[in-house]
């Protein structure tokens, strides 16, 4: 439910956690490869009435408290004159990456004309949806957008990015301020198209040294989740050992991946709301297992400002009935 996900996200007790999954929409659902068939990923998120259907498939089945839109991180690339296309078994491919430091000299077109389809979408899911679900929009986050436009293809270590920061701050600040300014931008048209929440995936900043995410990123963190009035969640992979600062992000609510501990992450940040963090491979398991995992993580977070998740996104090969098993699991928790 709406409220319930609201109440949650502001730090309330509730009667039992709001639930959704990162990656809730996607290829584990039969539905949704049917569909896909059909389009590119590409043509699916840039099409409001496809990308609304692909985004309440999972509603149609599990009945989530959140529903989130199907789009894509790299979408504010396009305001920024960054070309980009995903690769099968690659993922995506930005086609002019950034290669010296004036190519960090970006500047920005419109985001409401150039990402249109995106409040298209939004206003689809708000109509349908009404005070049954909470319509969640998203966002990438400044280091990792970044951290894409400068290695050009997905990698593990990103080391293009953090080299830039190294060899020349001006330009990796410079770089970073850009993709704040579309941000900010986006987050703002997201909330005023109907999103009731933001999420900011920052995923890969964990790479970064803790001074150096102090430094570099943390202002523009808060910048963005600042320029909305609505509940936002930061995530940020790999952050167990500086939750502090994800704690002063301005984020509302702190989204913890499966490698920290629940109840430490409540001691250590106290009346902070979470979000998770069940291991997404737990769903592989059998309905037993999963619904006393899931129990697991909802005694850890207690009764009052916990929105349960994942550990992270949905992996495509997770069979249904184990999504099925931790909705059942979720919402059979009576407090």
């Amino acid at each position: 439910m709406k409220e319930l996900f609201l109440r949650a996200a502001r730090g309330e007790r509730t009667e039992r956690p709001p639930v959704w999954m990162m990656r809730q929409a996607g290829r584990y659902l039969p539905e949704y490869r049917e569909l896909r068939d059909e389009y590119t990923f590409l043509e699916a998120i840039s099409t409001p009435d496809v990308a609304a259907e692909i985004t309440l498939q999972p509603w149609r089945r599990f009945r989530p408290d959140g529903v989130v839109m199907y789009s894509d991180i790299l979408t504010v690339l396009e305001p920024l004159g960054f070309d980009y296309h995903l690769e099968s078994g690659v993922g995506p491919v930005v086609e002019n990456p950034v290669e010296t430091a004036e190519d960090t000299r970006r500047e920005q077109g419109d985001v409401e004309e150039e990402l249109w389809y995106v409040g298209e979408l939004l206003e689809r899911l708000t109509d349908e949806l009404g005070e049954e679900a909470a319509v969640l929009g998203f966002a990438g986050g400044p280091f990792t957008l970044s951290a894409y436009v400068c290695e050009g293809t997905p990698s593990r270590s990103f080391t293009a990015v953090r080299r830039l920061r190294a060899e020349d701050p001006e330009a990796f600040r410079r770089l970073l301020r850009a993709f704040t300014d579309v941000l900010v931008d986006y987050v703002t048209y997201q909330e005023n198209r109907g999103a009731d929440a933001i999420q900011l995936f920052d995923t890969y900043a964990g790479l970064l040294t803790p001074a150096d995410y102090r430094e570099f990123l943390l202002p523009l963190h808060r910048e963005v989740l600042e320029a909305v009035d609505v509940p936002t969640i930061v995530f940020v992979r790999n952050a167990s050992g500086n939750l502090d600062l994800l704690a002063d992000s301005g984020a509302d609510v702190v989204g913890l991946d499966w490698t920290v501990e629940m109840a430490d992450a409540r001691a250590q940040l106290g009346d902070q709301p979470v979000q998770g963090n069940l291991d997404p491979a737990t769903l592989f398991a059998e309905p037993s297992t999963i619904r006393d995992r899931t129990r697991e993580v909802i005694e850890a977070a207690g009764e009052a400002g916990h929105i349960l998740n994942l550990g992270h996104g949905l992996d495509r090969h997770t069979p249904v009935e184990g999504v099925e098993a931790f909705f059942e699991a979720a919402k059979s928790i009576e407090r």
